[in-house]
């Protein structure tokens, strides 16, 4: 006879942070590179390396050279700060933190301006308050499951 199981709990490992991290960074290089491919991204002769740029990823995101530099950089970073638990955890909340300034920015200012160096529009705007949220809640979840470094397997 066994007693209580606990096999459907779901404990959040170091494993888990360091492929969140991994998987954050993949996406934000997909983002980079979807962005410099004509076809997928419309209107590719119209881009334009900060404001003023037109090109669309998707038909919907707006996209320029230095918002896909941007996107390649935080790519980059997170794969390579996902080979430590402390790094991981660092950038899915440093990064979250950046796409969150990123959303408000282009709440703020008049997306029309040159003040919009980024190239941003309504849908980039949505697509950088999504992956803001998603990182810092990973970063965050994993904070929460593990305070003080504690690694063990209890509620």
């Amino acid at each position: 006879m066994t007693t209580a199981s606990h096999s459907h709990d779901f404990h959040v490992t170091h494993d888990h942070v360091r492929s969140a991290s991994m998987g954050m960074g993949v996406v934000f290089l997909l983002l980079a590179i979807l962005g410099f491919i004509p076809g997928i991204t419309s209107q590719y002769g119209s881009m334009a390396f900060a404001s003023g740029s037109e090109a669309l990823m998707f038909g919907a995101f707006q996209v320029s050279i230095l918002l896909n530099l941007v996107y390649l950089a935080v790519g980059a970073v997170g794969v390579w700060m996902s080979r430590s638990v402390s790094g991981a955890r660092n950038f899915l909340i440093g990064s979250g933190a950046l796409f969150l300034v990123m959303w408000l920015y282009g709440l703020i200012i008049n997306l029309d301006s040159a003040a919009n160096f980024l190239s941003f529009n309504a849908s980039s705007n949505w697509l950088h308050l999504i992956l803001g949220v998603v990182a810092i809640g990973l970063g965050v979840a994993f904070m929460a499951r593990h305070r003080g470094g504690d690694t063990s397997t209890n509620a």
